[in-house]
């Protein structure tokens, strides 16, 4: 069933979803704070709105990919213009206790809930094959599931209001340790004699497979796709993990789990973000732990 949507925040994901939405045959009508957004967005069919209570205005479903949990929050104490029970849809990437105020604030105002962060990249969301982590009661969950497939390949449930988030930042917490490890690995093979290539051929079919060596592997070369290739060009930038260690960093000790790996892991990426690595890709923390080295 096609629906009204309404999307506010067109960056480089949230463009590609309301593009790949348009393409299912949704109607969408969105809003950025950028012009370049709005009309990269327009270029694939969006309806452009002039500000984000009018993209959403009528809205069934109202989907949000927005910077901050701060951010977040704001729009939905102002985006009232909606239908009434309309299915309210946060992608972004934010603290559980500000999806669960969130989705009170939906709630309060006569609409439905959902928390539904992404992973896949840029990469994914132009190729329609996130994967949507969602916090929802079941029926909420039933109502947009079809909706988020059009954006993705996998949509699993993983509890009520802010599971979907837990999900997220456990997940990139994952992520963030494998890579420094991965680049670790790297860099003592390199002290060590052994090429990139050696290593990867062993670690890619043994014990050491993972994800961040297989798919975004840190050094050029073993995989050509990796960003390591293309001067590590941002496919998930540093800043944005960074961000998300430091939610799963907030969140441990908020739950007094000593979780030490992955509070050192959101230091190594915050450090790096601010010393020049912000709009490189998160591999790119391998040149930091070269220069560690020499």
């Amino acid at each position: 069933m096609n629906r009204t949507i309404g999307f506010v925040g067109l960056g480089n994901m949230g463009g590609p979803m309301a593009a790949n939405l348009v393409k299912a045959g949704h109607r969408v009508t969105g809003y950025d704070l950028s012009p370049q957004a709005c009309e990269r967005a327009a270029g694939h069919g969006v309806t452009i709105a002039d500000s984000a209570v009018r993209a959403v205005a009528g809205a069934e479903v109202v989907i949000t990919m927005l910077p901050t949990g701060r951010h977040v929050l704001e729009a939905y104490q102002e985006l009232t213009t909606a239908a009434h029970g309309a299915l309210f849809v946060d992608c972004s990437t934010i603290a559980v206790g500000d999806a669960r105020i969130a989705a009170d604030l939906a709630r309060v105002a006569g609409h439905r809930a959902v928390d539904a962060p992404v992973s896949g990249g840029v990469a994914g969301a132009e190729a329609a094959s996130l994967t949507f982590m969602v916090g929802a009661h079941e029926d909420d969950f039933a109502a947009v599931e079809p909706v988020l497939s059009a954006m993705g390949r996998k949509v699993v449930r993983c509890g009520s209001s802010g599971a979907g988030q837990a999900a997220k930042i456990c997940n990139n917490m994952i992520l963030g340790i494998s890579m420094i490890a991965v680049s670790e690995a790297f860099v003592l093979g390199e002290s060590l004699g052994l090429s990139h290539q050696a290593l990867f051929d062993v670690a890619a079919t043994a014990s050491g497979q993972c994800w961040a060596l297989t798919s975004n592997c840190p050094v050029p070369g073993p995989v050509p796709a990796s960003p390591a290739n293309r001067d590590y060009q941002a496919g998930f930038a540093a800043t944005l993990m960074a961000k998300d260690l430091g939610l799963a960093a907030d969140a441990a000790i908020a739950s007094a789990v000593p979780a030490e790996l992955g509070r050192r892991a959101a230091e190594l990426y915050a450090t790096f973000a601010e010393d020049g690595g912000s709009g490189l890709d998160f591999s790119a923390i391998i040149t930091t732990l070269r220069k560690d080295h020499a």
